[in-house]
């Protein structure tokens, strides 16, 4: 992947993109682990709830890499999985809207 640099407004409307769709991944988890509390019956029930968020945690961890060298791959993950909207990053470049949406196409064939 080319290296682009970033202009300000740009990495403002990125960091507000991430940092939205960081936050409503971690409120579906939540959302996820109330409704497996609701339904704890047995101890290892309780334990599934720990392996869930042990999970979620690797996979987020490794997911919301704010690195400018892979940010666009990180919002072309984002946008394939949900998290965010192509209206999120309006204000980047054409450049950088382009590979964003030639990488969502290449994680959509898979």
């Amino acid at each position: 992947m080319v290296e682009m640099e970033w202009s300000k407004p740009e990495k403002e409307i990125a960091r507000r993109a991430f940092d939205s769709a960081y936050e409503r991944e971690c409120m579906a988890i939540a959302h996820k682990v109330r409704e497996m509390a609701d339904r704890v019956y047995e101890p290892s029930d309780m334990w599934e709830i720990h392996d869930y968020l042990t999970e979620k945690r690797k996979e987020t961890d490794q997911k919301y890499d704010y690195r400018y060298t892979i940010l666009l791959s990180v919002f072309a993950r984002l946008i394939c999985e949900g998290w965010i909207k192509e209206e999120d990053l309006e204000g980047l470049s054409e450049d950088k809207l382009q590979e964003i949406h030639r990488i969502a196409e290449f994680f959509a064939g898979f």
